[in-house]
């Protein structure tokens, strides 16, 4: 199971909505077969690790594991539930059950229905921790959420604005390294969220520049519509959504 989480993260920001789900198949204590989810629409993990086993006559003996339940519902993809009972897979270990109300047991009873082993729970703290943006959105109905900033020791976030005047610039706290690591987390979430001070103060571009990866959707609120047309979050490169208290506007840029 701890493979299983290794592999899932290889579809960290790039699966959504989709879980980032890992999966093993185990022949008489052998990994024989390893997937993690594609893109969305594309196969699961369990369709990757069944479809990378050379030798398929030994599924029927074999062990998949896997860190959320299989789906039991038609989406942009089949059931991954029925492939697994296809497949002839006798026996499936689960991290942790899938709250989507499309799944929510149903995988699971189907696999006991088709006279699979079902085990449940096995490293479920670290599968639920693995899929936290996921579990978030289905059982607390809100984004999993990242608070960051950077701060000096003494709790300033930067120099006062008297003291910027001359270079007005963004002041950086951080290092290299730092700002490396806010890149990276960019390209693992769907969306980046702002204030109009922020944009207003550094005219961020708020993509991901010092990593491969996905630019994530800009939020911005600016409740009174304050920030120029010129403005770097205009600049049609990322989708970006402004969320503002004003009425019968119109946005002269498309986003």
């Amino acid at each position: 199971m701890q493979r299983c989480i290794e592999l899932g993260k290889n579809g960290l920001g790039s699966t959504y909505p989709n879980p980032m789900v890992g999966s093993v198949i185990v022949h008489n204590e052998k990994i024989i077969g390893e997937g993690f989810t594609s893109p969305c629409g594309g196969p699961h993990a369990e369709v990757n690790a069944i479809n990378s086993v050379n030798d398929k006559s030994l599924l029927k003996k074999a062990t998949l594991y896997v860190t959320l339940e299989p789906c039991s519902h038609f989406g942009k993809t089949p059931p991954c539930a029925d492939f697994i009972v296809a497949n002839k897979i006798p026996r499936v270990v689960v991290g942790v059950k899938d709250p989507h109300e499309k799944v929510a047991g149903m995988g699971i009873q189907k696999l006991r229905d088709a006279g699979c082993e079902v085990e449940v729970g096995v490293l479920e703290e670290e599968c639920r921790e693995h899929h936290k943006r996921f579990l978030t959105f289905h059982e607390k109905k809100r984004p999993y959420i990242i608070l960051k900033w950077a701060e000096s020791s003494d709790g300033f976030l930067a120099p006062d604005k008297s003291e910027r005047e001359a270079n007005p610039e963004p002041y950086w706290i951080t290092n290299k390294k730092s700002r490396q690591l806010v890149h990276q987390w960019r390209s693992e979430e769907h969306a980046i969220l702002v204030g109009t001070n922020t944009v207003l103060e550094d005219n961020p571009k708020l993509n991901v520049r010092d990593w491969a990866g996905n630019s994530p959707i800009r939020i911005v609120v600016d409740r009174d519509l304050r920030i120029p047309s010129n403005n770097n979050i205009y600049d049609g490169s990322v989708s970006t959504l402004v969320l503002t208290a004003k009425k019968n506007f119109q946005m002269q840029k498309k986003n």
